[in-house]
């Protein structure tokens, strides 16, 4: 039985990433012409063509495009248990973040993950709305955050897109006839923004029954009967409903949950963090898109 070697399909990988052998070997420090015949080995050990000629350029074959799937993951595979012998080693305190809606959704698995990476890590954990956690992070008190907001000057991967609905009490009645109720957070709240600029665009009704600074308020407005939200779908319980266009409500755009880092840190603990959770989410989406 052939093995396949790593080292050729990192290069493979590094091609695809960087769209040319130039840009390959720049990345790999190593000449192109290195690149090329890393390709013609790898070729032959598999005894198929990886690349075709398309006009001036070279590009994955059918071959390529499925070598390429499984040497992600067999590349992640190696470089997650070299970080296990290693990470397994490392201590000190990690300061996540996160958002209301999701603590009972998202952070769950993250911390899972976390600590079964790094055993030795100490993990403290602070819940808040999104503006002050991505207040936090600039300022240092955190050291990773999940949040709505977005910040193109921190690092930061997709953790989740997520339906924004309007929500209700399960025993709310509506009245299509009279102006939305509407239970809102104070400002600065992206899905206070999304409500009312939906409601606006298609001329809907609306009038603010309960303003609320926190997510526990938000949820007692709700149960009280007092109006309807726009939420994420995360927060939908037994105990609540959605309504929709049959109700006379607008659809809402979809929200990004965001795992945010700043660029400039120094701890190590936490960009080893960072880069496991973000290789479990491209293995994740790889997996479901196979």
């Amino acid at each position: 039985m052939r093995t396949l070697d790593l080292d050729l399909l990192r290069t493979l990988v590094a091609i695809v990433e960087h769209d040319s052998f130039s840009a390959a070997a720049d990345n790999l420090h190593k000449t192109q012409s290195a690149i090329t015949q890393q390709m013609q080995r790898l070729e032959q050990l598999i005894e198929l063509p990886l690349f075709e000629k398309r006009g001036r350029h070279k590009r994955l074959s059918a071959h390529g495009e499925k070598l390429v799937i499984y040497a992600r993951h067999m590349l992640a595979l190696n470089d997650e248990a070299l970080r296990a012998l290693q990470d397994s080693l490392l201590e000190g305190a990690l300061r996540l973040g996160s958002p209301h809606d999701v603590a009972d959704s998202i952070l769950p698995s993250l911390l899972t993950h976390v600590a079964r990476t790094f055993p030795r890590v100490k993990l403290e954990i602070r819940v808040d709305r999104s503006p002050n956690l991505m207040t936090a992070l600039r300022h240092g008190e955190l050291d990773l955050t999940v949040s709505t907001r977005f910040d193109p000057a921190l690092e930061g991967v997709v953790l989740r897109t997520s339906p924004t609905v309007w929500l209700c009490s399960a025993d709310y009645v509506h009245d299509h006839h009279a102006p939305v109720p509407l239970v809102l957070a104070d400002e600065p709240s992206i899905f206070r923004r999304l409500a009312l600029n939906a409601l606006e665009q298609s001329q809907v009704r609306w009038q603010t029954n309960y303003v609320a600074p926190n997510l526990v308020g938000i949820k007692a407005a709700l149960r009280a009967g007092l109006g309807v939200t726009a939420r994420s779908v995360e927060l939908l319980g037994p105990d609540m409903r959605v309504l929709g266009e049959k109700e006379g409500l607008p659809p809402l755009p979809d929200v990004n949950y965001f795992l945010w880092i700043r660029r400039d840190l120094i701890n190590p603990l936490t960009r080893h963090v960072y880069d496991m959770l973000k290789t479990q989410l491209r293995l994740s989406a790889e997996e479901t898109t196979d």
